[in-house]
């Protein structure tokens, strides 16, 4: 795992399977980002059996493939959909590209799993709403800063038991590094494909708001973008920042950029405070700068008791994968509900929709 490098961060955790080798085979598709590896790893740690690997790029495919034994690489797409056997599909394909991947995996009779941002226009979404609707499968996404970071699992216990009271506010910062853009696929840096950062990174902290603060619809009250340093591409957009209300009053504020400097030991300080009733949570998920100890998966409770600071790695481990095998052979929605997945990707396209150009 390369903390420097977030477009192939991809945690590990201990194996914790919720199925025996060779119950539930999968597949992995199209690996144009490197968050592939971390939906993969979290599914194989959680006992899946990663059957076939395809991509256009047959070497990309061999080298992917080589690091799971037992990995097939396919020839054609074909391959997998037309194997009973194989129940889930991971994809991790252009974001633009993402949906009509999914359309082809749910008429084959498989559930679909995909990196975030699941969608880049709103007539995707509702391609993939009528989609589920008729053939029941899942589509799933990798919203990775809450679903493969034990903070941020740990945070989400506390607020279950209560820890502090009804959520008020949740507050969000996701910095990235963009390292030498020459070394970025030219999608990257096309509106088009990857979405707008509000559709892309902002991802991250929709869904985590509307998990933390238990939000079922909300309203973007405003949106930001802007391409503040990157002249040589002018589809990028390198800062944007929203706010939003949610149906039971809690509020978000997110921003999100690609201005982490190369000083930092990881590829984003990514952060997230949760306000309560009755105190408050801070998540430094990836580094906490300025102490001795600088790794990540640290939380800060405040509390009517007291303060604590919790090392959250190696405790609670990612339930998410387990939790998703099961509920594809049990059709139940413990992991994830489709409405909350859908929720999630609907206000980011609103946010990027609406959004005010500025700098």
């Amino acid at each position: 795992m390369n903390a420097l490098d977030g477009m192939n961060y991809a945690p590990k955790g201990k194996p914790e399977p919720v199925v025996k080798e060779g119950e539930f085979y999968f597949a992995a598709m199209y690996l144009d980002h490197g968050h592939i590896n971390g939906m993969c790893n979290g599914l194989t740690e959680a006992g899946a059996s990663l059957k076939y690997v395809y991509d256009t790029d047959r070497a990309r495919a061999e080298a992917f493939a080589a690091k799971y034994p037992g990995a097939v690489v396919a020839d054609r797409e074909e391959t997998v959909l037309n194997d009973p056997s194989v129940k889930l599909v991971a994809a991790a394909a252009i974001t633009s590209k993402r949906c009509e991947v999914g359309l082809r995996c749910m008429d084959a009779g498989k559930d679909y799993f995909t990196d975030k941002a699941p969608f880049t226009t709103m007539e995707q979404l509702e391609l993939a709403e009528a989609k589920v609707k008729e053939t029941g499968k899942k589509y799933m996404v990798y919203y990775s800063e809450r679903l493969h970071v034990e903070s941020a699992v740990y945070a989400g216990n506390l607020i279950k038991q209560g820890a502090i009271g009804r959520v008020l506010n949740v507050m969000g910062l996701g910095p990235h590094r963009i390292g030498s853009p020459e070394n970025r696929p030219a999608w990257f840096f096309e509106k088009e494909s990857y979405g707008g950062i509000l559709c892309d990174i902002g991802s991250h902290q929709i869904e985590q708001y509307l998990y933390f603060a238990d939000v079922k619809s909300a309203k973007v009250e405003y949106s930001r973008v802007a391409n503040y340093d990157h002249p040589d591409y002018p589809g990028l957009e390198d800062f944007g920042d929203a706010m939003l209300t949610g149906d039971n009053g809690a509020t978000n504020y997110f921003r999100v950029d690609w201005f982490t400097p190369d000083g930092l030991s990881s590829w984003g300080d990514g952060r997230t405070v949760i306000l309560g009733t009755d105190g408050y949570i801070e998540l430094r998920k990836y580094v906490n700068i300025g102490v001795e100890d600088n790794s990540g998966d640290n939380l800060i409770l405040v509390d009517k008791t007291g303060e604590h600071f919790i090392k959250c790695r190696d405790t609670v481990g990612y339930p998410f994968f387990g939790e998703l095998i099961l509920d594809c052979i049990n059709r139940t929605e413990h992991a994830m509900t489709q409405e909350h997945a859908f929720l999630a990707a609907r206000l980011c396209l609103e946010c990027e929709a609406g959004a005010e150009r500025i700098g």
